[in-house]
């Protein structure tokens, strides 16, 4: 599939030397391994209803991670996916009476168009669960193959040969063996089997389907049912791949083992992300990442953002409403990736003036003022990814230069510029 176009990241003096981060399984900032070569997988959109503000927030942040590296120097792999055929797709599609597949397309086009927009530099591979079905296939009767997954007699008006990944023998496998890094069910989440239980539950698990071996094993493999769409499973039947090892296998195709970075949104730390570093220690005995982060939950005024509610902030609806894909970035910017924050009307307006403040600021840029404003902003990205840091940073340095005590700098007014682009990502 088919990436969106990257707007060329400037080049500039100097660079960010050591990068730390929020690590999710050990719950503390961390130092990035250093080196010529990063890796970056974050897990990416269900495209039914592309692209609201959390959406939009964590892929900001991950461009924040990003562009970091590569203003260290390094050479970057970032992949994406786009899971387009799932349930919630499919069902969305039902109700609106259209092809899945017209709007799966379509809506990973809006995204593209809003990530294009919010200067989010694109994924080396961007890649549909769709084209990787014939990956998966094999890799799933790998673990059948080798006891870690088995299939469930139909039952409740369910078929039979539904596949699934049975935590309990994966976990005892990685025990044995004396194989480095074993994973264990809770790696990833910290959470105890009782906490799980709910929250699989709530994000597409079904803990209560009869025949499994314990609740919280998850489908690798759909078998055929009537109206939905399937491929060939070769041994394990007519079917379509479950939602974590299609992250799994895309990972493992295009990036090294262990990758440096899984990213994604808190509300994929379980299932998602435990269960996909589950299928990757099962399938080749190699951590599936080197570090998990994860970014907060996005809001509206004060309320949970969702699609159920229907209170989402869409990228594309407020686009076309003509504002600014530069100031809605600097609005998401102005929180922390980890926190949990909420969008308002003013949040967005403060953006919009910030945006033009620094407009004129870089109009009026002072000889010699842009060495430190751009070693602070690179601080900033440094700890954790501080993009509130770095914003404040850039008001101080925009607040000396509109008092007009200096001779203005056409290279500082450049480097500068350049630097809350390349750093940012934000165009003035």
């Amino acid at each position: 599939m088919k990436t969106w176009k990257s707007r060329p990241v400037p080049e500039l003096p100097g660079a960010i030397s050591e990068l730390f981060l929020h690590e999710t399984t050990e719950n503390r900032v961390i130092a990035l391994p250093g080196g010529d070569l990063a890796s970056l997988y974050v897990c990416g959109i269900t495209p039914y209803d592309a692209t609201h503000m959390g959406h939009a927030a964590t892929y900001v942040a991950f461009d924040l991670l990003n562009r970091a590296w590569l203003d260290a120097g390094r050479t970057v792999s970032y992949v994406q996916n786009v899971t387009d055929v799932d349930d919630p797709l499919l069902e969305r599609a039902t109700r609106d009476g259209v092809d899945w597949r017209e709007l799966a397309a379509a809506q990973t086009a809006l995204f593209q168009a809003d990530m294009e927009a919010l200067n989010v530099v694109a994924p080396n591979h961007y890649i549909g669960a769709v084209e990787a079905i014939e990956w998966i296939v094999p890799k799933v009767q790998k673990l059948v193959e080798s006891g870690l997954a088995y299939p469930v007699a139909g039952a409740g008006g369910e078929p039979d040969g539904d596949i699934y990944f049975s935590v309990e023998a994966a976990s005892a496998a990685t025990d044995q063996g004396g194989i480095e890094g074993p994973w264990w069910l809770g790696q990833v989440s910290g959470l105890t089997q009782e906490e799980m239980l709910p929250v699989f539950a709530e994000r597409g698990g079904d803990p209560g389907r009869a025949g499994k071996k314990h609740p919280l094993d998850a489908l690798l493999w759909r078998v055929a049912r009537d109206g939905e769409p399937s491929w060939d499973g070769a041994s394990l039947g007519e079917g379509r791949p479950g939602w974590h090892i299609e992250c799994t296998v895309i990972a493992q195709r295009f990036l090294p083992e262990p990758f440096t970075v899984q990213g994604g949104g808190s509300d994929l730390i379980f299932p998602h992300h435990e269960m996909g570093a589950g299928h990757a220690f099962a399938l080749s005995h190699v951590p599936m990442a080197g570090h998990y982060a994860h970014t907060g939950m996005v809001g509206l005024d004060g309320e949970k953002m969702s699609k159920s509610k229907g209170n989402l902030v869409l990228v594309s609806k407020l686009r076309a409403d003509g504002v600014e894909p530069a100031a809605i970035r600097l609005a998401i910017l102005a929180n922390h990736y980890r926190s949990d924050w909420s969008w308002t009307d003013s949040l967005l307006k403060n953006a919009q003036q910030q945006l033009a403040t620094w407009r004129k600021a870089v109009d009026a840029a002072p000889e010699g003022s842009a060495t430190a404003v751009v070693g602070e902003i690179r601080a900033a990205l440094a700890a954790d990814l501080d993009a509130p840091r770095a914003l404040a940073a850039v008001d101080h340095w925009a607040r000396q230069a509109l008092a007009g005590e200096k001779e203005r700098s056409e290279r500082d007014a450049a480097l500068v510029s350049d630097a809350i682009e390349a750093l940012l990502g934000v165009e003035l």
